[in-house]
């Protein structure tokens, strides 16, 4: 008797501990669906206004049929050939330029600040 007693005393608290182990499995799971739910969120999530309201990067590459006052319009940056001293003739803008924008309300509040 006294052994049928320790195995049943030892397959309770093998009982508990895999009971223990999936627990921890399960809230493990849930954790990560949770963290890749989230993370996936992330990536479409902008933070701060100003990127909203903000059409055109910094570094802007010239598409086919744009000119720099379609540019300009677009991207709200009226100063695009001062910025920009390697295009000698405003009028032979072509797919591919690399150019460097700068939205007019941002370049204004930089100045205001310093």
């Amino acid at each position: 008797m006294a052994s049928s007693g320790k195995s049943r005393t030892a397959m309770k608290s093998t009982r508990t501990i895999a009971d223990a182990a999936a627990w921890c499995c399960a809230v493990s799971v849930i954790a990560l669906v949770l963290v890749a739910s989230m993370r996936g969120n992330m990536g479409s999530s902008v933070r701060g206004k100003q990127f909203l309201d903000r059409p055109c990067d910094e570094i802007y590459v010239v598409h086919e049929g744009e000119t720099l006052h379609t540019i300009s319009d677009k991207c709200g940056d009226p100063f695009i050939v001062e910025r920009n001293p390697h295009i000698q003739d405003p009028d032979d803008v072509f797919p591919g330029l690399v150019i460097r924008v700068i939205p007019f309300e941002i370049s204004s509040r930089k100045m205001l600040v310093r």
